[in-house]
């Protein structure tokens, strides 16, 4: 893993958390995206070396409404950037780890995206991210 990417926030609305954390982090968003496979709408604040990355539910049944409705509002994710995420899903599944998913799916922000099963990664949910060229 190269570095930490992005933090994931799980938010019931963007628009009502908008003014919070441009307050918070002194900036404004600089990216939206709606993220269909996902289910998810999406907001970027560049924090620096690691963006923060707001999510809502675009469903009833999305996965961020289900954490939402288990957890609340909070922190949902840490994404760390990879060179080859092919190579490090095979490698996080030699060492134990369970992929929610078996092959790379496309993310926001032009990223092919897997996600590890907190089970398996102390109870944090863990994305690995890769820039994705054909996306770009």
């Amino acid at each position: 893993m190269k570095n930490l990417e992005h933090i994931g926030i799980a938010v019931k609305s963007i628009e009502a958390s908008i003014p919070l954390f441009s307050k918070l982090f002194n900036t404004e968003p600089y990216k939206e995206e709606f993220v269909a496979g996902e289910k998810v709408r999406t907001l970027f604040f560049n924090c620096g070396n690691v963006k923060i990355e707001l999510l809502e539910s675009t469903t009833e049944d999305g996965a961020i409404a289900k954490f939402i409705e288990k957890r609340g509002e909070g922190i949902h994710h840490l994404a760390f950037e990879v060179e080859d995420i092919n190579q490090e899903m095979q490698r996080m599944k030699e060492e134990g780890f369970t992929l929610l998913n078996e092959q790379p799916k496309e993310g926001a922000d032009h990223k092919l995206i897997c996600f590890l099963h907190p089970k398996t990664t102390g109870g944090t949910l863990i994305e690995l991210c890769q820039e994705n060229k054909k996306g770009s």
